[in-house]
């Protein structure tokens, strides 16, 4: 009987290290005007799946999510989506480049452009420091400053938790028995 207790034990350490993996992204933060250079936000400042763009401006700007084309030509009028609030938060949700103009006459071609390279958020499962490993491309900036934040906190999955409490039950129950 004792080896049993051991092994519940053993196999709820196991469970319970599998089920807490570490939920991390980051909010990166850009401020969309005239006149500043987005290209110093491309050294050493990844972005994965699950980050969040932020853009702050002032009336007169939007932010409008674009094609390749429409980026590369600064070509207006069609936008994936558009916003002109002065604070615009972009979920990447995807992975892959995604492309950012001012749709205001002039703003693009005067360098209100931004490009970013999003990279598969990868977990790092239950070992080493807690954190999240993102493999990114460096991402390709054009006009702006960004002061990224990460926060990782581990996070109990509710199906993984109800499997692991149902199989420590069962096996406390045969260990009892």
């Amino acid at each position: 009987m004792a080896n049993l207790s051991t092994l519940v034990v053993y196999l709820a350490i196991v469970f319970f290290t599998a089920a807490v993996t570490p939920a991390s992204s980051a909010t990166h933060s850009v401020e969309w005007s005239l006149g500043n250079d987005y290209s110093s936000l491309a050294t050493g400042k990844p972005y994965a799946v699950g980050d969040t763009i932020v853009f702050n401006y002032g009336a007169g700007h939007t932010v409008d999510e674009v094609s390749e084309s429409d980026y590369k030509s600064c070509t207006l009028g069609n936008s994936i989506s558009s916003d002109s609030s002065g604070t615009t938060s972009i979920a990447l949700k995807t992975s892959g480049s995604h492309y950012f103009i001012c749709a205001i006459p002039g703003h693009c071609t005067g360098g209100m452009k931004l490009s970013v390279n999003v990279g598969a958020a990868i977990s790092s499962g239950g070992g080493g420091d807690g954190a999240t490993a993102k493999t990114t491309p460096s991402p390709t900036l054009e006009g702006g400053k960004a002061a990224p934040t990460a926060s990782a906190t581990p996070v109990l999955k509710p199906f993984q938790a109800l499997v692991v409490t149902c199989v420590v039950a069962l096996l406390y129950a045969l260990a009892l028995s």
